[in-house]
């Protein structure tokens, strides 16, 4: 079977990451892949075409479509792929009727117009599913396909690399600087939290404004800025507990990386991680923007060693069941052999 992948995607984030670990799983099952994508993050188009994948480069801009369009015709007429996977709602614009078969994948909560080529749509998760389902597209139409995550293990880092003490609660928040991930709430939770030290792994706009927030609370000497980086199996070996305060999340790959590598989760009660995770048996859900909430909760997981191990116990077994590489290249196949 042969199936190209278009991407547009941001030059880093969650969605991004798992492309390509959704490509290399693929690729170890053994079907024939090609990849257009963005020119903006060399290091993921570097993995695939370490995996001798052919890589496509397009802009997939608002204006001058043409060129992408182009790329896209191009690419059809001289791989004739089976399937056309088109990941996320920008790919999915650029979707070129032919006869291959159109794959829309939903990250979130996208209107099923982006996808008007696309006569079948792959949701992260069942909720989303449901909300693709309501627009109007054909449940007979409709799957769910999660999302995995695979951590070799890894030594913890020197956490004297960020001038953090060895003897002291680490929590990690990996997200990208944006207003929807809820970092402001975690920094003022932070005060009542006096013992721990945060890192906070990841970039974006509010990166300035998070900073000076930090600064005015005074909280310098036990916060680090990491910026995006792309060794989270031993960021979260390192961690002792991860934190993700989200106000907006359809899935959330941070949920399943904490399983995996057995970090206690603590979560805000956004859409994704709220329908995956269960309050006090594999993680802790808090209100969103709650900041007594918050910082209550983390202290218990600090504080309560029977608690915390108890919410390890039950992430990996959680991982286990639903989120590794093996049940995803199953599910996978099965969605590619079907349609």
């Amino acid at each position: 079977m042969r199936v190209l992948h278009t991407m547009a995607g941001a030059s880093v984030g969650g969605a991004e990451t798992f492309f390509v670990d959704a490509i290399k799983a693929i690729d170890e099952i053994g079907f024939e892949q090609r990849v257009i994508t963005r020119y903006n993050n060399p290091h993921k188009i570097q993995e695939i075409t370490n995996l001798n994948i052919p890589v496509d480069k397009a802009s997939f801009g608002r204006f001058f479509t043409w060129s992408t369009s182009r790329t896209i015709k191009k690419a059809i007429n001289e791989f004739n792929p089976d399937i056309v996977h088109n990941w996320m709602g920008r790919a999915g614009m650029f979707s070129i009727a032919g006869k291959h078969t159109n794959i829309g994948w939903y990250g979130g909560y996208y209107k099923p117009e982006r996808f008007k080529n696309c006569r079948y749509h792959v949701a992260v998760t069942q909720d989303i599913a449901d909300h693709i389902i309501n627009q109007g597209v054909p449940a007979k139409n409709v799957f769910v396909l999660h999302i995995y995550a695979e951590f070799s293990k890894v030594s913890p880092l020197n956490r004297a690399q960020f001038d953090t003490p060895d003897n002291v609660p680490l929590l990690l928040s990996l997200s990208r600087l944006h207003k929807k991930k809820g970092l402001d709430t975690l920094l003022n939770a932070m005060i009542k939290v006096p013992d721990a030290y945060l890192w906070i792994a990841g970039s974006g706009p509010l990166e300035k404004e998070l900073k000076a927030q930090m600064k005015e609370l005074k909280l310098d000497n036990r916060v680090r800025f990491l910026g995006w980086r792309n060794d989270r199996e031993a960021l979260l070996a390192t961690a002792d507990i991860c934190v993700f305060p989200s106000r907006y999340e359809a899935f959330g790959a941070v949920v399943i990386e904490a399983w995996a590598t057995q970090t206690p989760l603590v979560t805000a009660k956004a859409a994704g991680p709220k329908a995956y995770v269960t309050h006090e048996e594999n993680g802790l859900l808090v209100e969103i923007d709650d900041v007594d909430d918050l910082a209550h909760s983390i202290n218990r997981v600090i504080k309560d060693k029977k608690l915390c191990s108890h919410l390890i116990l039950n992430g990996k077994r959680a991982y286990d069941k639903s989120f590794t590489k093996e049940v995803f290249k199953r599910n996978v196949a099965e969605l590619y052999n079907n349609i």
